[in-house]
């Protein structure tokens, strides 16, 4: 873990670094409630810091430096697991920035990313599936995808990955016994339990079918919005935004480079794309404006690595249907002054939208969520959602090793041989709860985690 000193004091910020009412300073580690103690002045000054119950928060002067509220924490009532205290001062970055100073100068250390967080873990305060929730939740970008972070938090995956390895070790012992004892001493004529190995499978599998609608909801999708130039690709950019970003004109060739914004559309976190229009190709050929070209040449960058397209045509104008591609929703605007007979392309494979009118817009969102949607196993209500690249990897390393010692069964093979591969999928999920780990591991979840976390 590069090293790291278990026993230091650290600190940092546990706020974002910007201007703000208050800001909060994070300190971590035995003693570091005595060290500051004499460097605070509390308001009735009847008690110093050192003398204050845990979990009480302190109004005070630290070192004239600023009037900020303390709060401790002893033992394991902190986040960390370890003696703790949390600064609440003012927000101004000059304030912040001479008390880290003076955490320094007391010969703390600055913490690295993540690393409140692994003393955490270390100290049992929460397993890796619960340590990992947390920087998930911080960095969800949707209602949806926060709160199966939150559900994580409160411990739904750890749950149910223990009562799969609990179900395992059930399975290990029955055989254990056989290999232990022969059949006459067992009393009894035991099999090996292949119905509670399969039950587990499933019960893996499912957690890895969650896995796209977990990225789905916490990461989220990037659509982009093309089509031939004054099509009202900006309009509809900033109908979703619900506010004028783009510049709306009826100038061809107005967005120049492209424009980028989030959003949440069904619950599902955006990033949405406006480019410029697409010229035909006699338009393109005698276009001069080497800016206008480039911003096309970047809008056909962006279509080949979205999620889904949103291709726009006006519908008041004949309509190019050249344009095909499996993650493609076609839209024809301006809807509601045209009629369906000016339509050269087949109507029943547009949408009918009006961006001036909003017209069509509700369906537009639903049918686009629905296509993001495609494919996706979304979980029965209750049951926890990964999202972790980690812990998908090592359920199917799991899956793999159970699927591996039926068919080792299957075969006749001998049980000692079987239990090797119940072994392996243990140690996987092992992996996941943190009940088996190295440094390697560890360094890999917390390295990317914000400092102050």
């Amino acid at each position: 873990m590069k090293n790291f000193d278990a026993n230091d004091i650290i600190y940092a910020p546990a706020t974002a670094w910007a201007m703000g009412a208050i800001a909060v300073i994070r300190v971590s580690g035995e003693g570091c409630i005595d060290a500051i103690s004499p460097d605070f002045k509390t308001a009735n000054r009847k008690h110093s810091l050192s003398e204050r119950p845990s979990s009480t928060a302190t109004y005070g002067s630290l070192k004239n430096l600023d009037d900020c509220v303390i709060t401790i924490y002893r033992g394991n009532k902190s986040y960390t697991g370890e003696e703790s205290l949390e600064i609440s001062c003012h927000g101004g970055l000059q304030t912040v920035k001479e008390i880290l100073s003076y955490l320094a100068q007391k010969g703390f250390r600055k913490a690295e990313g993540g690393e409140f967080t692994l003393r955490a873990f270390l100290h049992g305060k929460m397993d890796l599936t619960r340590a990992e929730a947390v920087n998930e939740l911080i960095k969800s970008r949707g209602e949806a995808g926060k709160a199966m972070a939150l559900d994580r938090l409160n411990g739904s995956l750890y749950r149910r990955i223990e009562s799969i390895r609990s179900a395992l070790l059930s399975v290990m012992g029955k055989i254990e016994v056989q290999l232990d004892y022969s059949e006459d001493e067992i009393g009894e004529d035991l099999t090996f339990p292949s119905s509670e190995v399969i039950l587990c499978i499933s019960r893996i599998e499912a957690l890895v079918k969650s896995f796209s609608a977990g990225r789905l909801y916490s990461q989220g999708a990037r659509v982009v919005i093309c089509g031939r130039t004054n099509a009202g690709k900006s309009s509809l950019f900033n109908l979703f935004l619900k506010q004028d970003r783009a510049i709306v004109s009826p100038v061809k060739g107005t967005t120049r480079d492209f424009l980028e914004a989030q959003c949440t559309i069904n619950s599902i976190p955006i990033r949405l794309y406006d480019t410029a229009g697409f010229r035909d190709a006699l338009e393109a050929e005698k276009l001069e404006d080497g800016i206008e070209k480039e911003g096309i040449k970047r809008s056909e960058e962006l279509v080949d690595s979205a999620d889904l397209i949103i291709y726009m045509t006006d519908a008041s104008e004949p309509v190019d249907d050249s344009f095909d591609m499996s993650r493609c929703i076609k839209v024809l605007n301006k809807a509601d002054i045209a009629s369906e007979m000016s339509f050269k392309a087949p109507f029943d494979s547009y949408l009918r939208l009006s961006v001036n009118t909003g017209e069509g817009f509700n369906e537009l969102c639903s049918f686009l969520s629905s296509k993001l949607e495609e494919g996706i196993t979304l979980p029965l209500s209750g049951d926890p959602v990964i999202e972790n690249e980690r812990q998908k990897d090592n359920l199917e390393r799991a899956c793999s090793s159970l699927k591996a010692a039926l068919d080792k069964e299957e075969q006749g093979l001998p049980l000692d041989l079987i239990t090797v591969d119940i072994q392996e999928a243990l140690e996987a999920l092992g992996e996941i709860t943190g009940e088996v780990t190295t440094d390697d591991i560890l360094d890999n979840i917390f390295s990317n985690f914000c400092v102050g976390k």
